[in-house]
């Protein structure tokens, strides 16, 4: 076999595991989501064990591509490429990470009913899962375009997230007493939020592998308010 086609081959391998992390990942946001508004605690340790696996296949693939640049000199296509590929799996298994948070934040929350999740997490985690679906797509198409416009649904999680931190502000507005319980899913939809910001950041990897050019992709037309990552770490 020809090197080159090898090589190739060796390029779609690391294009399909890409995709296989990604599958696992929109499966753990989606199941994050309804663990949650279900309070399955048996689901949220489940999914808590999960994210081990997420964890295992992303450094598989890191040392796969790894492996590729050592061994095979790329030309600057393929290189972009492959860096693509360790920008990507990165942004994967942190959004396995918020999944993994929100499944700690149902056991945070136990089998207490003081605060029920809104309906609208629903609707924020379909948006965060079909961006993420589409943008994997835009990847191994190779579509600019299509990253550009998948970028921009960004608007519509950034939407659902100031709606549900609204509502829950004026639950604890109403009820001091349920702060604690409603300050957890403030932090759940966090988690989501920050899903979509890092969606942004794989289409950002599309265009950069397909041009060359590196750029932050501006998708928030209006103010989001954000809580600091780092806040999130003792529940990771």
């Amino acid at each position: 076999m020809p090197l080159r086609h090898a090589f190739q081959q060796s390029l779609q391998r690391l294009q399909d595991d890409v995709l296989i992390l990604g599958s696992m990942v929109e499966g753990g946001i989606m199941d994050a989501v309804k663990i949650l508004r279900q309070r399955d605690l048996e689901g949220a340790h489940r999914l808590i064990e999960w994210d081990a696996r997420v964890n295992q296949k992303r450094f598989a693939i890191e040392n796969e591509a790894l492996t590729l640049i050592a061994t095979q000199q790329p030309a600057a296509g393929d290189l972009r490429l492959i860096a693509a590929v360790l920008e990507i799996v990165t942004e994967l298994e942190r959004i396995g990470d918020y999944a993994k948070s929100i499944a700690k934040i149902t056991l945070l929350l136990g089998e207490a009913r003081q605060v029920e999740p809104d309906p609208q997490f629903q609707e924020m985690v379909e948006f965060c899962r079909d961006m993420l679906h589409q943008a994997l797509g835009a990847f191994v198409k190779q579509d600019v375009t299509k990253a550009h416009e998948i970028a921009n649904l960004d608007v519509r999680v950034d939407e659902c997230y100031n709606a549900i931190i609204r509502k829950i502000l004026n639950q604890i507005s109403a009820n001091p007493a349920q702060t604690d319980s409603a300050s957890y899913l403030m932090w759940a939809a966090h988690g989501l939020e920050r899903t979509g910001d890092r969606v942004v950041n794989i289409c950002e990897r599309v265009i950069f592998t397909v041009t060359g050019n590196m750029a932050e992709i501006d998708s928030h037309s209006s103010v989001t308010s954000h809580l600091p990552d780092r806040n999130m770490a003792g529940i990771q």
